[in-house]
């Protein structure tokens, strides 16, 4: 499955920016080698590589090397140190597991590679752990050093455990919340990663999965219905997830704005994008193409009056222009056959934003987005 294979088609009618196909894609890997050389290091020895965040609370966080997987096992074909990089980011989070759930990584490390704060897991790092040894297994096969599969498969299977709530068949915000307290019925929607609960269904076999997507599912599409009619933005956190769910109201685990539209729920366009322009999914499709109207129609068209953080009925929290905002809404846009030129300015607007070194999470996010509007997403 090399890079710029395109080997597996997206649903039928999704867009691309325009220009020829091998440019776009080498827009892609030039700013991959970018994120490359800022992100990827080996600062702890023993045949690790990590991921760096200089911008998050502690140099190294679950979310990084999550990223740092699916990107390297996509980059296959572009770089040809993707399978050592990948290896290398494999090992280090083999060593770090999670202190309640054996098969999860631990959410956090300090600048030793030492995990801090208890040891136990952040959902969406899993998430893309698990999706980035599917990705490797059909990249590499799983004959090698590593059983890039069955590693993938206890993965799924302890987030199942360890993440899953039992009862709402949702997602927890990580294995340390249990029956009982006060963050067991809270979930944050940008782990509402629909394309990675197909692709764990389709490895286990475990119908579960597929019990587990439709309900996210059904709640992207009840909380933009109930709580954003007008613009199909998501909170942050949604609470009281076994009674009537809704955004939080206040602070319940980052912020002030933890039920609105802000540093989590910033990632969701391109989430629920992935599935919708991969799986063509109809429940995918419509959530992806709210949330591309109503941000089109605010900014009339210019990417950059895209602001940092709304309220869910679309008052903008702060202005500046941050790709975390911006590039996501590229990918709900691919899905809308009358948004060509809004596609297209969307893209130029990555492609004229200046690379932050320091940046690790919106330039990271920018780079799956590119990955995916170029049509170099795949599901395994």
């Amino acid at each position: 499955m090399p890079f710029g294979g395109h080997t597996i088609p997206y649903a039928s009618g999704m867009l691309r920016p325009s220009g020829g196909q091998a440019a776009i894609d080498q827009k892609v890997v030039d700013y991959y080698k970018r994120w490359k050389a800022a992100f990827v290091k080996q600062n702890c020895g023993n045949g690790w590589y990590q991921i760096i965040s200089p911008d998050a609370d502690h140099p190294y966080v679950a979310e990084a090397q999550g990223y740092g997987m699916v990107i390297a096992a996509t980059m296959a074909g572009a770089d040809p140190d993707a399978k050592k990089i990948f290896d290398g980011l494999l090992k280090y989070v083999l060593a770090h597991p999670s202190s309640i759930t054996p098969g999860l990584l631990a959410a956090e490390q300090d600048t030793s590679c030492k995990s801090v704060n208890g040891s136990d897991s952040a959902t969406d790092g899993d998430l893309d752990v698990a999706y980035g040894l599917l990705l490797a297994d059909r990249q590499w096969g799983s004959a090698g050093a590593y059983d890039y599969k069955q590693l993938a498969i206890k993965t799924i299977n302890a987030i199942k455990s360890g993440e899953v709530n039992p009862t709402t068949k949702l997602m927890k915000v990580g294995d340390w919340t249990s029956s009982g307290d006060e963050h067991y019925w809270l979930s944050r929607s940008s782990d509402w990663m629909i394309d990675h609960f197909r692709a764990f269904r389709k490895a286990t076999g475990d119908a579960t999965w597929d019990t587990i997507r439709t309900n996210h599912q059904n709640l992207i599409a009840s909380q933009q219905a109930n709580y954003a009619p007008n613009t199909g933005l998501l909170a942050d956190f949604v609470v009281n997830t076994n009674t009537t769910p809704k955004p939080a109201s206040g602070q319940v685990l980052e912020d002030p704005n933890d039920g609105k539209y802000w540093w989590n729920a910033c990632r969701d366009p391109w989430r629920i994008g992935d599935d919708a322009v991969t799986s063509g999914d109809a429940k995918s499709l419509a959530a992806a193409r709210k949330l591309n109207t109503w941000i089109k129609g605010k900014t009339g068209g210019d990417p950059g009056k895209i602001g940092v953080g709304y309220t869910l009925n679309g008052t903008q929290i702060s202005s500046g222009s941050e790709p975390a905002y911006f590039a996501p809404f590229a990918v709900a846009a691919m899905t809308d056959s009358g948004s060509q030129a809004w596609l297209d300015a969307l893209w130029n607007k990555m492609l004229n934003t200046s690379f932050t070194p320091t940046d690790y999470f919106s330039t990271s996010i920018q780079l799956q987005v590119m990955i995916t509007v170029t049509g170099n997403h795949w599901v395994p």
